[in-house]
């Protein structure tokens, strides 16, 4: 069974977007047409400023579903086909990180233009742990080669007070405060000038 992306309208010009597929929150076919449409929908409101994007229960994301997409190249590329949607998105994308934050799910939080991190939150490069590669594009340009390769070349899970000494999120929430903290980053971004934010 697929799960769902909830839709929440925040005030005329933000939307959240949370991903719902317990236990992890994988992204397979059918979820990642599912987060598409909700792209689509939301960025059809003329008003949206900022958009927010985060995950439900114990996971952001973890990426693509490995066990439905095995031997078939076509639904990896189906995967990077979402994220470059996500980062060509109009308006700045704010990543809340509630929890787990793994492979693809990783790469698409460096996709979003800002990222929250909850205290809880655990991030993990796991291309080396399933014999693909990924994040070697975006993610030291956001917080170095060094740092990068350490990330990437072990596999390790880094919690999320790394993660902010790294460069990688721009703050941490405790749990029940993350929301808030990504709704208040994303009312002060939907209030400046709106031509200016987008080419930006």
């Amino acid at each position: 069974m697929s799960g769902v992306v909830h839709m929440e309208r925040i005030g005329p010009a933000i939307s959240l977007l949370e991903i719902d597929n317990p236990p992890m929150n994988p992204l397979g076919v059918e979820m990642r047409a599912t987060f598409m449409a909700a792209l689509d929908e939301v960025e059809k409101e003329e008003a949206l400023r900022c958009l927010i994007v985060t995950g439900r229960g114990r996971a952001f994301c973890s990426g693509d579903d490995l066990k439905q997409a095995q031997g078939k190249g076509e639904d990896l590329a189906g995967f990077g086909r979402l994220l470059d949607r996500l980062e060509a998105t109009r308006v700045p994308v704010v990543a809340a990180v509630n929890g787990w934050c793994v492979g693809g799910g990783f790469e698409l939080a460096l996709c979003c233009d800002i990222r929250l991190a909850s205290t809880e939150a655990k991030f993990v490069c796991a291309g080396v742990n399933v014999g693909l590669m990924a994040s070697t594009y975006r993610l030291p340009r956001l917080i170095g080669i060094g740092r990068a390769k350490h990330m990437l070349l072990t596999g390790l899970p880094h919690d999320a007070e790394t993660a902010e000494r790294y460069g990688l999120v721009t703050g941490l929430h405790a749990p029940e405060a993350l929301k808030d903290a990504a709704v208040a980053l994303a009312e002060r971004i939907a209030t400046r000038a709106r031509l200016s934010i987008e080419a930006t």
